[in-house]
């Protein structure tokens, strides 16, 4: 009995780690969109599960936080395009390869998960970095592929090219023109600067998985004219929903967006919305 309740509890443990999402959206500053199974591309939002060949995308002054099944965070920058091109979740080892096709991204882990087994791999253009635990930085742009290593350790290397390992604080690997830099040091500040392209800003009205204030964009009499406020809103990268809602007898339908984690970052979201198609007043709500 007590061998059958072990098998049964481990089956358990493993069936949850596999039901568990490969990724999930944290954090969106917008506009942001999900590509998925040949659809049109649609808003990104928090909460939303990821999962093997999704391709994201970020708009003008946007940034993305992904969370992996394992524990670590994906971060990209304004103008990004991110392929998920393969994401296995299980309960022994965790396997990823991401594709940065554009812009600033961020791979990071917390102490707690760090001695977790992954095999992950990063595709910057034509450079790959192999991760075995560790936080790292970089860059894909048309001629130019940078990766910089935070902590641990990375293989990086192009096309018929030695592999380089980096295994020191703040050495950087760059690959301009077709041809690959020696590796280099940067200083801290530098660090800090490109780190900033990848963080999400407070103040400029991001979702956050969890946040509780709502903004309400416009409200209409009838469900067309929800639509004339719905749809612009949603193909700009913002993830309007339309709610129904009875004033007395009356049915009226709200276009919102929810999952700000503040008055303050609602309240800058209606200022930066004001003014588009269908959005004349923004009001913030809980």
């Amino acid at each position: 009995m007590r061998m059958l309740l072990l098998a049964a509890a481990m089956l358990a443990a493993t069936s949850a780690a596999l039901a568990q999402p490969a990724a999930v959206v944290e954090g969106v500053q917008m506009p942001a969109w999900i590509e998925r199974d040949g659809k049109a591309p649609a808003p990104l939002t928090p909460g939303m599960e990821l999962k093997s060949g999704d391709r994201l995308r970020t708009g003008a002054g946007a940034r993305l936080l992904l969370k992996l099944a394992e524990g670590s965070f994906v971060k990209l920058g304004e103008n990004g395009r991110l392929q998920l091109a393969e994401l296995l979740p299980s309960k022994d080892l965790f396997k990823a390869t991401l594709g940065v096709l554009e812009g600033a991204f961020r791979f990071t882990t917390d102490l707690v998960v760090k001695q977790r087994r992954r095999d992950i791999n990063i595709n910057v253009a034509q450079v790959t970095a192999g991760i075995r635990g560790t936080d790292l930085w970089g860059r894909s742009r048309a001629d130019n592929q940078i990766v910089c290593l935070i902590e641990g350790k990375i293989e990086v290397g192009a096309p018929e090219e030695k592999p380089v390992t980096m295994d020191q604080p703040l050495q950087f690997y760059q690959r301009s023109a077709g041809k690959t830099q020696p590796v280099a040091f940067v200083d801290r500040k530098q660090l800090d600067e490109w780190a900033r392209e990848t963080e999400i800003e407070k103040g400029r009205g991001a979702l956050r998985r969890g946040g509780t204030w709502k903004l309400e964009l416009a409200v209409a009499d009838d469900q067309a004219g929800a639509l004339a406020a719905y749809d612009p809103l949603r193909a700009a990268g913002y993830p309007a929903e339309i709610r129904p809602t009875k004033e007395g007898d009356k049915l009226r339908y709200v276009v919102r967006i929810a999952g700000l984690p503040s008055k303050a970052e609602a309240e800058a979201l209606g200022a930066q919305l004001r003014g588009m198609k269908g959005v004349a007043a923004p009001r913030v709500t809980r």
